[in-house]
């Protein structure tokens, strides 16, 4: 469960997990899927891409092509020309956090 994570120095009890790295940020949110939750019903495109990370539950992206699972402290970018959409993956409430990215 706590793949990858690591002790940054100078630091006790405190473990962590890159999750991106450098990016522009145009907007952050928390979103609380219920079971068989999520959205939008027809995949949608944007000038943007998501950098999805689950807290709590399970994820499932769908994309174009194929659908990627996401489970607790696992994140995942979609490109936001790229058609997908997310939904919850788990029997409870998925909480994950949704980042708006401008492209470089």
């Amino acid at each position: 469960m706590q793949d990858n994570f690591f002790t940054p120095p100078e630091h006790v009890h405190f473990l962590a997990k890159k999750l991106y790295g450098n990016a522009v940020i145009s907007d952050c949110s928390i979103a609380y899927l219920e079971q068989n939750g999520g959205g939008p019903l027809q995949n949608h495109t944007h000038a943007h891409d998501h950098l999805f990370i689950v807290t709590q539950g399970e994820a499932e992206i769908k994309l174009q092509d194929k659908s990627v699972i996401l489970r607790k402290n696992e994140s995942y970018l979609v490109k936001g020309m790229i058609p997908h959409s997310v939904w919850n993956h788990a029997e409870q409430t998925t909480v994950m956090i949704g980042i708006s990215i401008m492209p470089a």
